[in-house]
């Protein structure tokens, strides 16, 4: 089991959460929990107090607490900050609504063994809650994926889940074509081509990919909005694939 991980929390808009108490569930879990080297909060160019408020109550309550003040550029380019940042030998990135439980990182970290250096939470056992339409866009995208990129088998590439060992996910983002420093975005934005291009990119490199079944619950955030999010990931899709094919991946 991993010993030295970093944790990664995007953050764009969040000052509701953030007074529900998400921060504080976060903190008071990894401070009782030595694997846990630090807690890396990457505000994405926020235009409420999220980044005021953290900085006033919580970096001083909670040693581990680091801020990355970005400029906004969307949910993937959050989180490969907060990769570049890290110390620790792994890195787990999840959601700051806390949609899956920060208890079911144990699962994740006994699967980072050698033959799998990227460990995935997966909903495949149910996503109870969400609505209608979500459930739909998500079997429509599957289809749209595998037939685009195919990606193994793997069956929940969008689960804000994810461990990586610090090495690889450094190697895979120094490769990335459609994200990187030029990717740009208006407003929140949660497309799915960041993961899509990260597991892509890890499976040409030949890295082992565990899917794991981990809860989940489906928290409603104003930073989803399904027609502009849908576009957004379909044209990432599309680039994937044309940089795929034009070999500039390998």
């Amino acid at each position: 089991m991993q010993n030295n991980v970093s944790l990664i929390i995007p953050c764009f808009n969040e000052e509701a959460n953030i007074q529900k108490g998400v921060l504080d569930k976060i903190g008071n879990y990894t401070r009782h929990h030595d694997e846990y080297y630090e807690v890396i909060i990457v505000d994405d160019g926020s235009t409420d107090d999220s980044a005021v408020i953290i900085k006033n109550e919580y970096l001083s309550d909670f040693p581990k607490f680091r801020l990355i003040e970005n400029k906004h550029a969307g949910k993937g380019e959050a989180v490969i900050a907060g990769i570049e940042a890290a110390k620790g030998d792994a890195v787990l990135f999840a959601d700051i609504d806390l949609a899956t439980p920060l208890e079911e990182a144990s699962k994740l970290l006994e699967e980072t063994r050698d033959e799998f250096p990227i460990v995935i939470g997966s909903r495949k056992s149910g996503r109870i809650g969400a609505p209608i339409l979500r459930k739909l866009q998500s079997a429509g995208f599957i289809i749209i994926r595998d037939i685009f990129l195919g990606l193994g088998g793997i069956r929940d590439t969008q689960c804000g889940f994810k461990l990586f060992r610090t090495k690889e996910a450094m190697e895979i983002i120094s490769r990335l074509q459609v994200f990187g420093k030029n990717y740009k975005v208006e407003g929140s934005s949660v497309s799915a081509g960041f993961d899509l291009e990260f597991l892509f990119i890890a499976r040409k490199l030949g890295y082992g990919i565990k899917e794991v079944p981990v809860r989940w619950k489906h928290v409603e955030t104003k930073n989803v909005k399904f027609i502009k999010d849908t576009v957004e990931t379909l044209k990432d899709l599309a680039q994937i694939k044309y940089y795929s094919i034009t070999g500039r991946y390998d």
